[in-house]
């Protein structure tokens, strides 16, 4: 029996006719990566300073994490959460450790834990008031992103989010970053808890300050809110400390996180604290793939590989001279670049214009870069990056600045 024909179509061809058009992608197919580097089906090299959006914290095909996933493909891969296994127990174990004392939930994406800190919210709302359906608001801040589920969506105040998809979900409101004052006459009976990010990823780069997130704590703390962080974008090292909010030394009571976590395989989580861990109970709430044994073993090879390597210490060491060289391209450049702004590895570039022609530009030149907020370039290095790497970055962005100058 004859084997029937294969047709060979381009990528781009088959992406034209059959996938759905709801991203604006970029003309480039890539094919392979390893560490900070990338190369496409032309076999041209590209430095990726995306990191898959802030996922690949260990760049591309670490070895150790590599081995770690082919290992357990070959023992355990899916098991339901009807069952316990080991993998989910030690990640959760290890994130404890970072966070403090409290329980892990696991997911499998971002806005999946995002949805899930919701959830924790009404469930405090209900404990505080006694009834349900009377205490449930959130409050979040303008310019945040919080996925794009009708909870997320909700909270997030972007018009190119939220547009063809009302009505959405009730119960939030919305304050200006760093300004506490704008947060504090938002909260009333009604409120059950306050959700920020601690660095505004999609937003454009925008850091809380220290003084903001303990004013947030401390508002908390007297009308009986919790303080949620979602640090899917900022955390797992990205700052040099495991979690952005760290610097400030403040607690929240919830933590949601993904991206860095898995290092390219999909996980989510959110850590619990003390003070509401108890809130979950079996039936209101779940998930069929969450915390496999695949997705915990990629978790916990990333964990190993930042202790192991000390890449929270690299970032900590590198990236002082990093946003210097950047900040003087700033003052090189002052009609095109305005400013540079966050922390570590999360790194905005506050352009004059729309910066899509130099994102074109600078991926012309083998840098990878992304887009957020107003006008912002985003640096998203992989925490395994040299200083060769980010030397590289920052001559790639002055050569492009001044061809158009």
């Amino acid at each position: 029996m004859s084997q029937p024909s294969i047709i060979r179509t381009n990528t781009a061809d088959l992406y034209d006719a059959h996938v759905v058009k709801n991203y604006a992608r970029a003309a480039l197919t890539l094919v392979r990566g390893k560490g900070a580097q990338v190369w496409d089906d032309a076999g041209n090299r590209y430095l990726d300073f995306t990191s898959g959006i802030a996922v690949s914290a260990l760049g591309h095909c670490h070895p150790h994490w590599v081995a770690a996933i082919q290992r357990q493909a070959n023992e355990l891969i899916h098991t339901s959460n009807l069952f316990r296994h080991p993998n989910q127990g030690e990640l959760a174990r290890r994130l404890v450790g970072y966070a403090g004392p409290g329980r892990v939930f696991f997911c499998n994406s971002g806005g999946e834990a995002d949805e899930a800190l919701l959830k924790l919210a009404r469930l405090h709302g209900v404990a505080k008031s006694g009834e349900e359906g009377k205490c449930y608001k959130v409050i979040c801040a303008k310019q945040a992103f919080h996925g794009r589920m009708f909870g997320g969506m909700s909270a997030t105040p972007q018009e190119k989010i939220q547009k063809g998809f009302q009505p959405l979900v009730p119960g939030f409101a919305f304050g200006a970053l760093n300004d506490l004052a704008s947060f504090a006459e938002l909260v009333d009976d009604q409120t059950a808890a306050i959700l920020v990010e601690t660095i505004q990823g999609e937003g454009g780069i925008n850091p809380c300050t220290a003084e903001f997130l303990l004013g947030l704590r401390q508002l908390c703390d007297q009308h009986n809110l919790l303080l949620m962080l979602d640090e899917v974008q900022c955390g797992i090292g990205r700052t040099g400390t495991f979690y952005a909010f760290e610097s400030a030394g403040v607690r929240p009571d919830a933590i949601a996180m993904a991206k860095g976590l898995g290092g390219g395989f999909p996980i989510g989580a959110i850590w619990v604290g003390e003070r509401c861990a108890e809130l979950f109970k079996p039936g209101n709430h779940g998930t069929t793939f969450g915390g496999t044994p695949l997705a915990c073993a990629a978790g916990l090879a990333v964990l190993d590989v930042m202790e192991r390597e000390h890449l929270l210490d690299k970032v900590r060491a590198q990236n002082p001279h990093w946003i210097q060289s950047l900040t003087q391209l700033s003052t090189q450049y002052a009609s095109q670049l305005l400013t540079v702004r966050g922390r570590g590895y999360l790194v905005g570039l506050q352009m004059a214009v729309d910066p899509s022609p130099y994102v074109a530009a600078l991926r012309e030149q083998g840098l990878l870069v992304v887009a957020a907020g107003n006008n912002v370039i985003r640096l998203l290095p992989p925490l395994i990056v040299t200083q060769e790497d980010l030397a590289k970055s920052v001559e790639i962005i002055r050569a492009v600045l001044a061809a158009k100058a």
